[in-house]
């Protein structure tokens, strides 16, 4: 099987189970926009920031981007014994700082909840929420990293589909923790949202414990022991220190998003929280994928110097992740009102909430793209064990946001959060495809356009199409739910349907390749 058909089909399975996790991640909030109000989910999506952020620095960025290059560059010139070797010494290593990490923020979480939500201090029942949930869910750090972990050993031995579904698990967690706990909490005295973090850490746990068979058929429980100045694991350290920066970077840029928020009226952490709910979908969903995916065939080929077939696997991983990621980002600034009203306006989420969350919605779509594509393009650095300019991008992407925010915070509240989001991850992407020449010389990228403008206009049509369409219904004061929901579906059919034929028309091969893959599977399953 080529490269790039071998990066297709596990980009599928990866795929697969990141598009469960993150549909059940957005029924997860669905039920919390019905089950509390406002004021309560923002002090919780303040709280759930510093974990959910190091999550995504563990699974895409610390292990995936420093332990795997490491561990494949072990396994391929010191065998598997010395491999296995490394993952336990680089286990208890992870194991020993994520512990000190967790203890310093359960300990200081009243200067973490200052620095995230110093407008909230003006409204105390809501700051001291936010401490109360910042010391309850900073333990998720080492539950996530080391499902991280054992994610990534998985992946370079092949296997996609048990790794993929296991954050499934904390979706299903965090939707069955409130249903059960959100009415009988008050009767012992706490707050009802708390539920939602019990149901976090018990998904954290499940996320470990469902890949333990896996690596134990692999023969990859680790023996656990001490470092003891083993020299592979310093080059795993050394890597994950700029990593450990550039979160520092991301890091300030999310404290400023929700600092600068919190001074904004109750409700405007909750609408860009459900919002970026949204987004993740597609957003994460393929890009993640073909990353994963991507990572440990780029590690080897670039170990094996074989520079044309890493470019070839670089510029399919690209074209994929556009094939998704553009025509998504058209379609959500297109429908982000219907989108926002189907799936949460029930409840305590009213018309307001609805027009809010739309607003945030649009603009976080645009930027849905930018993000996947520099997903994406970060793994090639990692298979070059560069993770210094990937720091420097983020870097840049602080500045952009940090002046784009404050220019626009005033005229458009909230929003401006999301468009200075969408247009620093651009400007971030345009750094790294001009930095990555360094390492691999010219990218190649004229078919990666072509194929790009070709999604685009096929997009456009979709999204003409589908604005007409939902311009016939009110989708704020609907004559019924079935009928907002039946108006919701005719009206997505018909766009889908209309970017396909559009994309047909315009020849897109990805479409093509997409038709391909189905009619295989299709056989396969007869």
């Amino acid at each position: 099987m080529s490269e790039s058909r071998l990066l297709a089909r596990r980009a599928g399975l990866v795929a697969v189970g990141t598009f469960a996790s993150r549909v059940l991640g957005l029924a997860n909030h669905v039920v919390v926009a019905a089950l509390f109000p406002v004021a309560s989910t923002d002090a919780f999506f303040i709280a759930y920031t510093i974990p959910n952020t190091l999550r995504m620095l563990l699974g895409e960025g610390a292990v995936s981007n420093a332990f795997v290059p490491i561990f494949t560059d072990v396994r391929t010139h010191q065998g598997e014994p010395a491999a296995r070797r490394f993952f336990g010494r680089f286990t208890i290593t992870l194991t020993a700082l994520l512990l000190l990490a967790s203890l310093i923020g359960v300990l200081g979480a009243p200067w973490i909840a200052l620095g995230y939500a110093g407008g909230l201090r003006d409204r105390p029942a809501e700051f001291q929420l936010v401490i109360e949930l910042t010391r309850l869910l900073f333990p998720l750090l080492l539950l996530a990293g080391l499902g991280a972990l054992a994610t990534g050993v998985l992946n370079i031995f092949g296997q996609f589909t048990i790794p993929a579904l296991a954050p499934a698990l904390q979706n299903i967690a965090m939707i069955v923790a409130p249903l059960l706990l959100a009415t009988q909490l008050p009767r012992w005295g706490f707050d009802p949202i708390l539920s939602l973090a019990i149901g976090a850490l018990i998904g954290g746990v499940l996320q470990i414990v469902v890949q333990l068979p896996s690596l134990r058929a692999a023969n990859m429980l680790p023996p656990l022991a001490l470092p003891r100045g083993d020299p592979d694991v310093r080059r795993a350290l050394a890597l994950i220190a700029p990593l450990t920066l550039g979160f520092g970077v991301y890091q300030l840029n999310m404290l400023f998003s929700r600092l600068f928020t919190s001074y904004l009226p109750t409700g405007s952490q909750s609408y860009l929280s459900y919002g970026q709910r949204v987004i993740e979908i597609p957003q994460g969903m393929f890009a993640l994928a073909v990353a994963s995916a991507a990572l440990p065939t780029l590690a080897r080929l670039r170990s094996e110097g074989k520079r044309e077939q890493l470019l070839a696997l670089f510029r399919d991983s690209l074209r994929l992740t556009s094939f998704i990621a553009l025509p998504a980002s058209i379609a959500l600034f297109a429908l982000a009102e219907p989108t926002a009203a189907v799936l949460f306006g029930r409840g305590k989420f009213g018309a307001v909430q609805i027009v809010e969350t739309g607003r945030s919605l649009a603009v976080q779509g645009l930027g849905v793209w930018s993000v996947a594509l520099v997903r994406t393009t970060i793994p090639v650095f990692a298979a070059h064990q560069d993770t210094r300019t990937p720091v420097r991008a983020s870097a840049l992407n602080l500045i952009s946001f940090l002046a784009i925010a404050a220019a626009l915070l005033g005229p458009l509240d909230h929003v401006a959060i999301a468009a200075a989001n969408a247009i620093a991850a651009t400007l971030q992407l345009a750094t790294l495809l001009f930095a990555l020449r360094k390492h691999t010389g010219p990218l190649g990228l004229r078919s990666v356009l072509v194929s790009a403008a070709r999604i685009g206009v096929a997009g456009a049509i979709m999204a003409g199409v589908a604005r007409l369409l939902a311009s016939q219904f009110d989708w704020v004061h609907p004559a019924s739910e079935l009928t907002r929901i039946g108006a919701y579906a005719l009206v997505g059919a018909v766009a889908v349907a209309a970017f396909v034929g559009a994309a047909a028309l315009l020849r897109a091969p990805e479409l093509s390749e997409l038709l391909r893959a189905v009619r295989r599977r299709g056989k396969r399953a007869t």
